[in-house]
């Protein structure tokens, strides 16, 4: 990893790079030089290391940084049950048996009066969050401000793919200004907040309980491709000093608990370390395809991906369909048809997937679980094959994947949401059979 040895102010706003060692001061003279917790802090801030490994991690795998505050983040009264957010959920998912089927989902309605912690309603996941296996996979749909609330999950480090309205996330390390076609991490742990310029806003979270993400391995690609390091951004350390009831909740083994505060918890005057939260801007994706021949495998959409203990097996790939040319000779060039032992959560940010004519609109998801057959539909599948095959762009559209290794089990509210398309099983019942030479 590179090593960002500069100290950036806040009116950096970002520092580039992915899983760099940053060191940021909101405040010049801020940050501790030559040790990590000196006797006395500058200003009598409180020194916390915040660990997203084990100490003992390789150090190629450690994951952590140093905060310093204003109050310990261990100052607070105990944390008792939260009643909010009815349809969130989390691992192990066993409220309704794993189905089987194809399910594709319309994109849901925006409720008036939900934050994004009290909007943030679950499709489904898989592994255990006891164990630190497998995923979630959430929506949001906020239409209020979270104002004096702050929130984080224990369980997880939390992937966000806004599809409709702008996100100001306001973290302890900094904040994030986030817009469709990016994409957010914030890390395990880690407290934020979350404002709507819009007034509304939509989108998607995958809640991992893995391995953290990281950028796949580029093999024979080289050097360069796909997500590339320095279109990451981490924010530059930002704080407020502000007395005020603030309500924090945290999401811990699959529940919701909270606790109030006499003031921000966003008091982080200064920090160092890798464990940040980080934005990319999708449009950055340098996309690889085929100049030849054949449809290319998947794969090489990756933008992140979080391993298992089975290498080349993800415990969850976030990959992305952005536009691209198409320029395959004697190929059928959408999505072929496919079984696969990984499970498959779709989603579309804007535009139309160039696997289905219809049925599939932004903000809707759909659900292709392990073996189960899928591919385009009638209507795409015809269009393709009497196509004239001069290079061609798709353009105007960006689909994404949570691709993860263990089956996707899905939740009492998307097998009994309105939201479910009852008829997705119809856009494969139209194919004619092939006719062979007698």
């Amino acid at each position: 990893m590179n090593v960002q040895t500069a100290i950036a102010s806040a009116d950096a706003g970002y520092v580039p790079g992915f899983g760099n060692h940053v060191a940021t001061e909101a405040v010049v003279g801020a940050l501790p030089i030559g040790r990590n917790s000196p006797q006395q802090v500058p200003f009598g801030l409180y020194a916390e290391q915040l660990s997203g490994s084990a100490f003992t991690a390789p150090r190629q795998e450690n994951r952590r940084s140093w905060l310093y505050r204003m109050r310990p983040a261990a100052s607070h009264d105990a944390f008792v049950p939260y009643a909010g957010a009815p349809h969130l959920r989390s691992a192990p998912f066993a409220e309704m048996p794993p189905s089987p089927n194809r399910l594709r989902w319309d994109a849901p309605a925006i409720d008036a009066g939900s934050d994004f912690v009290d909007g943030l309603t679950t499709y489904g996941g898989n592994g255990d969050v006891g164990a630190g296996a497998g995923i979630a996979i959430h929506l949001y749909a906020a239409s209020r401000d979270m104002k004096d609330r702050a929130f984080f999950s224990a369980d997880g480090e939390l992937l966000i793919v806004p599809q409709q309205g702008r996100l100001e996330i306001t973290t302890e390390l900094g904040r994030i200004d986030l817009a469709p076609l990016q994409i957010a991490v914030i890390p395990r742990g880690v407290r934020f907040k979350v404002v709507l310029p819009d007034r509304a806003a939509r989108g998607y979270v995958c809640e991992n309980y893995g391995s953290p993400f990281r950028l796949p391995d580029l093999g024979p690609i080289g050097a360069n491709g796909l997500a590339n390091p320095r279109d990451f951004e981490t924010p530059a350390a930002w704080f407020e000093d502000r007395e005020a009831p603030f309500e924090l909740i945290q999401k811990f083994q699959g529940g919701l608990w909270s606790t109030r505060l006499g003031h921000s918890p966003f008091d982080v005057v200064a920090w160092h370390g890798n464990l940040a939260p980080y934005r990319y801007d999708l449009t950055c994706f340098n996309t690889i395809n085929t100049v030849s021949f054949d449809h290319p495998d998947p794969s090489i959409f990756t933008v992140l991906t979080s391993p298992s203990e089975i290498a080349g097996t993800a415990n969850c790939d976030f990959v992305i369909f952005p536009p691209r040319w198409m320029v395959a000779e004697d190929t059928f060039r959408p999505p072929w048809f496919h079984r696969n032992v990984m499970s498959e959560f779709m989603g579309l940010i804007e535009g139309a997937y160039d696997a289905k004519e219809g049925g599939f609109v932004p903000g809707g998801a759909s659900l292709h679980n392990q073996m189960n057959g899928h591919g385009p539909d009638a209507a795409s599948y015809a269009k393709a094959v009497a196509a004239e095959l001069k290079p061609h762009r798709i353009d105007g559209t960006v689909a994404f994947m949570f691709e993860s290794r263990h089956v996707i089990r899905p939740t009492r509210w998307a097998m009994e949401s309105p939201a479910l398309q009852s008829d997705y099983d119809d856009c494969w019942a139209d194919f004619p059979k092939a006719t062979l030479p007698r």
